[in-house]
């Protein structure tokens, strides 16, 4: 979603402070200026644009939230909210290490669809000062507040998209401990829907098994070749194509060797990712694969924008007859030492 064309229609914030015991649940809508708006637009864009975000799909009978949803209209928007901001709390505040939070929901339309946004806004610790008055005057102190929400430039940790006319949700999330045990909260407990892993997961998943069916797959000296090649195909699917699917990334990297192929498959398998599709979004996401990294075991590293190290002109690998390996960079017309 691009954040020029999100039109707020609705907000509304609830404190979630667990420490407090209760949640503090607003009786009316927020009243929002310009700036405020383009605050949540800001959050609502990058959930939406970002690689984080999992498409998910309400368990129908067992979600709370769904049954809340169902019953939704613009003239109960209030209490809607408050019945999503309570069922919430009752989970955070059996849970410890979940962070308190304001919970700002927001119905939004995007083109022709509508939404309902839940954003959780972890507090965050930050210095400020406080003025007294005191028999002398004013007296000025530096404090610790502790309810900071956080800016337009950071990440929500937690948060969901819901478009109203399907109940289809888009979730970000990240693992508390509940029960002892590392869990996706947001959407296991409060959400209750199954979840797609997201294209940054998928990506993540497929560089590390690559990685580690050529680590297993070659000895050290064509290891180091082929893992460059490796991530060449990879900037150039996601530059071309703007994704892969596994199946074709797999033909590709493992194209000399079927039986690395079936390793590497059988890695997919276990995340039931044979055939699927990759296709990130953000620029943050595949920065890595815009450039080969070398850290060489004398200390020295080398950065090589990936347009460079395809051109023979520029860069040469060079393989000496005692097996260590020799970098010849070419055709350099300035150099610049910078301190």
């Amino acid at each position: 979603m691009q954040k020029e064309n999100i039109r707020i229609r609705k907000a509304i914030v609830h404190i979630m402070d667990s420490t407090i015991g209760m949640p503090v649940l607003s009786d009316t809508e927020l009243e929002y200026g310009s700036e405020f708006a383009d605050f949540m637009k800001e959050h609502i864009a990058k959930i939406s644009s970002g690689d984080d975000a999992k498409e998910c799909r309400f368990y129908k009978e067992e979600s709370e939230v769904y049954h809340i949803l169902e019953q939704y209209s613009d003239d109960s928007f209030v209490d809607i909210s408050k019945d999503i901001a309570q069922f919430l709390y009752e989970i955070m505040n059996s849970n410890i290490d979940i962070p308190a939070a304001d919970l700002v929901i927001v119905r939004f339309q995007y083109d022709d669809e509508e939404y309902l946004a839940l954003l959780k806004m972890n507090y965050k610790s930050l210095y400020t000062h406080r003025t007294m008055t005191v028999s002398d005057g004013n007296s000025n102190e530096i404090i610790r507040h502790k309810s900071i929400l956080p800016s337009e430039s950071q990440r929500l940790s937690e948060a969901a998209i819901i478009r109203l006319d399907d109940l289809a949700v888009w979730v970000i999330e990240k693992k508390y401990e509940v029960n002892g045990e590392k869990t996706d909260y947001f959407s296991f407990l409060f959400l209750k829907c199954s979840s797609h892993l997201s294209h940054k997961s998928k990506l993540s998943i497929v560089s590390k098994a690559v990685e580690s069916v050529q680590r297993d797959g070659y000895d050290e000296g064509e290891r180091f070749a082929k893992q460059m090649e490796a991530k060449r195909i990879i900037q150039e699917e996601i530059e071309e194509n703007g994704g892969f699917t596994v199946e074709t990334i797999a033909e590709k990297i493992f194209e000399e060797k079927p039986e690395l192929k079936v390793a590497f498959q059988d890695k997919m398998e276990k995340y039931d990712m044979v055939k699927e599709e990759v296709q990130p979004q953000s620029e943050n996401t595949v920065k890595k694969y815009q450039s080969q990294h070398l850290y060489t075991d004398t200390g020295i590293e080398i950065k090589i924008p990936m347009e460079q190290y395809k051109n023979p002109r520029s860069i040469e690998f060079i393989t000496n007859p005692d097996g260590t390996v020799s970098v010849l960079i070419k055709n350099i017309e300035h150099l610049e030492a910078r301190m």
